[in-house]
């Protein structure tokens, strides 16, 4: 099966790596766990708006904050045992400024995949699970694709969708590929 799975949120912890560089940069004591709301990150800082915040995301000693994000611990491992028989899509929404930034973090964290998609229209990439992190794609994918099964990796900022799979962790989500797979299925 072809898995749409997104970076940040779900593979990239981006919330814990932007807060690490913003308190270090400005003296701040920010938490990653005070991130509650999607979009919401310029309430956390100074900067007056998101656009502010992505500003500064934009510029860190030649490359953006995207660039040395670190894994959610299992997330790694468990796309290595789910590409044996799947395909990886990495499924992502990227600001340009970013996308070389990302396509080198893939590389340097070996992501196994063969297939990248950086698109604000993730819907439009056809996969038969998704898994996604951010309210508004989780929405969109599930009303776009509704023949694909649709997976929210739980997070403080996105609720609960009906008809959707709520995946806490990546054991979850891998019980839910093997078992729409169905037995004996391989490549």
């Amino acid at each position: 099966m072809r898995l749409g799975i997104d970076l940040d949120g779900v593979v990239a912890d981006f919330t814990t790596g932007w807060v690490e560089k913003y308190n270090a940069e400005f003296g701040a004591d920010v938490s990653a766990d005070d991130a509650q709301v999607w979009g919401g990150l310029h309430d956390l800082t100074h900067f007056k708006d998101m656009n502010a915040f992505w500003h500064w995301a934009s510029g860190h000693g030649g490359s953006s904050v995207f660039r040395h994000l670190d894994t959610y611990p299992g997330a790694l491992d468990a796309m290595r045992h789910l590409y044996i028989d799947h395909d990886i899509v990495i499924v992502t929404t990227k600001p340009d400024w970013a996308i070389h930034d990302t396509l080198a973090w893939l590389a340097d964290h070996r992501v196994p995949t063969r297939e990248v998609h950086m698109t604000e229209e993730k819907w439009r990439v056809e996969c038969d699970i998704y898994l996604d992190d951010a309210p508004h794609q989780i929405d969109e994918i599930h009303r776009m694709r509704p023949d694909a099964t649709m997976c929210r990796y739980v997070r403080p900022w996105n609720e609960p969708v009906d008809g959707v799979h709520d995946i806490t962790g990546w054991g979850d989500f891998i019980d839910l590929v093997e078992r729409l797979a169905g037995p004996g299925h391989s490549r």
